[in-house]
């Protein structure tokens, strides 16, 4: 990541199955929008005084939040349904 100030992108107008293009005209799919987001929670969590590192810091935030996802996406999967669907009730393998 750079400190170069990128181009916005208006992420309402990406949509899956359109990709975005770099500078050299290659297919950059996702890529750009990623490092935007990046870059602009880092810059906020600078001029909001939080700590890009540390027990409260950006990153550790940033983690829990990825694993919480990432774990739940797993008992989806291993269990076969999402979480509240009636499917899960009084079938001896629930949440």
């Amino acid at each position: 990541m750079t400190d170069q100030a990128a181009e916005p992108v208006d992420l309402d107008s990406v949509t899956d199955e359109e990709q975005l293009v770099d500078d050299d005209g290659a297919q950059a799919g996702l890529d750009a929008v990623d490092e935007q987001l990046i870059a602009q929670l880092a810059g906020r969590a600078r001029a909001n005084g939080l700590d890009l590192t540390g027990e409260n810091g950006l990153l550790a935030q940033l983690t829990k939040r990825v694993l919480e996802s990432a774990l739940e996406g797993e008992i989806t999967d291993h269990l076969g349904y999402q979480a509240h669907d009636p499917a899960g009730r009084n079938g001896g393998n629930s949440r």
